[in-house]
């Protein structure tokens, strides 16, 4: 596995890096679907531990993640895996507590340290605040920051990200919260990475950045045939694509071509829409979920070099509707 370095942070990690978001299984907040339904421990135990023998040494969770449960089954391999084998990153701010917003302090402090239990850790490599939700007024940013800080200050964490969905959103925080690492939503078929202004930034504040969520789900796979349905408590319920006739078929034809463009590769879709995302980002990585050994074997394949004639022409085909 090609490793990069995270920009300023010094830490080498794998290009293809591990998302635990399914790990936490099937969950909700309120009657809002936020997990992923069907995943067993055994599949992420033995995912993780195919991981580290191939090489993927960064492991992105989150305290939210099935209510601590992806943080449970990584905290649980330390006896098997050196701890300092693996660049592990976790994040804080969607539990909102009893407090009525996301980034109380109090709460906060009592979420991280939850973490450092749920991971049998007394340190996390990287501690991310998981969104930009910081009030209407940007009232509670500033606590937020703080807070996250002190955590650094105390050895809790080495180094501080920022996340969110919305790429423009994160720009509005980027130059007061001087994160080390940045975790933007990035796909070829959603991408304000340069629109933003973020590539940018980061090239400029040698930056490190983790795109998730870059196969959108699996419907970039072009796995699906016909519009999906999902149980109580996935995530994937709420993403309309996934219902859309003419996406699914869009996406089955993309899977056609990438499969001939790239017949040389054994996972020709992955190697397209994966390796796309890091041409223009030399200190970053792409989180990819791998939710039992097969897919760590998949993943194992991707993060090679690609030709910009190669990613135009891909970008062009997830240029839709």
């Amino acid at each position: 596995m090609r490793q990069i370095m995270l920009g300023k942070t010094g830490a080498e990690v794998s290009a293809i890096s591990l998302g635990t978001w399914s790990y936490g299984g099937a969950n909700k907040q309120g009657e809002i679907p936020v997990g992923w339904e069907g995943q067993q421990d055994d599949d992420s135990i033995n995912a993780l531990l195919r991981c580290h023998e191939i090489g993927i040494n960064h492991w992105d969770t989150a305290d939210v993640y099935g209510n601590g449960r992806s943080e449970q089954v990584i905290g649980s391999l330390w006896e098997q895996i050196p701890r300092a084998d693996i660049f592990l990153a976790t994040k804080v701010g969607w539990d909102a507590g009893e407090y009525g917003h996301f980034y109380h302090p109090i709460h906060m402090r009592k979420q991280m340290e939850q973490s450092l239990i749920n991971l049998q850790t007394d340190c996390v490599d990287l501690l991310y605040l998981h969104h930009c939700n910081f009030g209407k007024q940007h009232e509670y940013f500033s606590d937020a920051l703080e807070t996250i800080r002190r955590f650094q200050e105390e050895g809790k964490t080495r180094f501080v990200g920022l996340s969110d969905w919305d790429l423009f959103k994160i720009m509005k925080y980027i130059d007061d919260a001087q994160p080390d690492v940045v975790q933007p939503y990035r796909n070829v078929m959603d991408d304000t990475y340069g629109p933003s202004g973020l590539k940018d930034w980061i090239d400029e504040h040698n930056a490190g950045v983790c795109f998730f969520s870059p196969i959108k789900h699996g419907l970039l796979t072009g796995k699906y045939t016909k519009p999906a349905t999902f149980g109580a408590g996935d995530f994937r319920a709420n993403v309309d694509d996934f219902t859309k006739i003419d996406v699914i078929e869009k996406m089955q034809e993309n899977k056609i071509l990438l499969e001939e463009r790239f017949s040389d590769h054994p996972y020709p879709v992955m190697r397209g829409i994966i390796d796309a995302l890091l041409i223009d980002a030399p200190s970053g990585c792409v989180l990819l979920g791998q939710r039992n050994i097969d897919q760590v074997n998949s993943a194992a394949t991707l993060g090679g070099k690609i030709s910009q004639q190669d990613v135009v022409w891909i970008k062009s085909l997830y240029s839709y509707p």
